[in-house]
């Protein structure tokens, strides 16, 4: 059995030991608490809720397609033109802006300034430059997005400075309210940025979400597409003047079949085959054509086209 004196030396020696331990315990309880404090705190203070109804819509770019885009949103309802604004100072932009309500002011800068979302749509050879010139200005309480065509997420997010970015495919028929629109979310951007944009772009057309990795492919089809389609529409206008119709009925006739046959391959939830197999009656006129076709390679050469389209995609993008 232990004496008094040697009990006493052991009660020592566990205390010391204790003692080495515990001040590590305290420490390290304190740190983990600090830190998760400062990354809650930084979360909170820059992702901040856009205001679904309320949010100020800015566009860096005043051309076309931003245009066309901001058009659609107040047509829609969706926002008031007095929450949108751009910038130019070419007299023929702001009198496009400007009659349908929406701010023009002189400066990218002050756009930036008194915007919620700012959207991105310049030429793809200047978009680095103007970012950059933007970044000072641009923080993780507004939501990016970019409409320029070729220009990585990874490229934009470095330029800004944060990752609370949107990348969207739009094709030109937004022009008329019928773009088909692709969207890909940076890395801080969250899933109500993501619903916000589909809002925004769902304005001008309908929208899909898809992986970034995808956009060469989407811009080959729905990006270029909208080409291949004049181009097939003059043909068959030119085939029914060949025929022997009058210029303006060929190309009307023309126009209208390729809008009402894309109506019924979006409404009718049919194949377009099933589609093309309603319209071929056996030894029919149709199933005449469409043999000449079949012989000419169509199929294949649309199918080309948009390899081939995707392919150029890819090389510019990684230029």
């Amino acid at each position: 059995m232990l004496g008094k004196k040697n009990k006493l030396q052991l009660a020592t020696t566990f205390a010391l030991i204790r003692s080495r331990r515990s001040p590590a315990a305290p420490f390290r309880n304190t740190y983990e608490k600090s830190r998760k404090g400062l990354f809650q705190k930084f979360s909170m203070t820059t992702i901040v809720p856009i205001p679904c109804d309320s949010y100020k819509l800015g566009f860096i770019g005043a051309g076309k397609m931003a245009e066309s885009i901001a058009r659609g949103v107040v047509k829609s309802g969706l926002l008031p033109a007095s929450q949108i604004r751009t910038a130019h100072l070419g007299n023929a932009r702001r009198t496009a802006f400007e009659s349908f309500g929406v701010k023009v002011l002189d400066h990218n800068s002050q756009v930036v300034e008194d915007s919620d979302v700012v959207v991105f749509s310049v030429k793809p050879q200047v978009v680095k430059g103007v970012v950059m010139e933007l970044r000072s200005l641009l923080s993780e309480k507004q939501l990016l997005v970019s409409v320029v065509a070729g220009v990585k997420l990874k490229d934009l997010q470095e330029w800004a400075g944060h990752s609370r970015f949107i990348r969207v495919m739009p094709n030109t028929p937004a022009a008329v309210g019928n773009a088909a629109s692709v969207i890909s979310l940076g890395a801080a951007a969250t899933k109500d940025d993501g619903e916000l944009i589909s809002k925004l772009f769902g304005a001008i057309g309908k929208v899909w979400t898809a992986d970034e990795k995808h956009f060469d492919a989407i811009t080959g089809l729905s990006g270029s597409g909208p080409a291949y389609i004049f181009l097939a529409i003059e043909a068959l206008a030119d085939g029914g003047v060949a025929a022997g119709l009058p210029r303006d009925l060929a190309l009307g006739l023309a126009s209208q079949t390729v809008l009402g046959a894309a109506s019924m391959a979006v409404n009718t939830g049919k194949h377009p085959g099933q589609l093309k197999d309603d319209v071929a009656s056996p030894g029919g006129t149709t199933i005449a054509g469409i043999h000449e076709l079949e012989k000419a390679g169509f199929r294949g050469i649309l199918m080309n086209a948009v390899v081939a389209a995707s392919k150029r995609s890819r090389e510019l993008s990684n230029n």
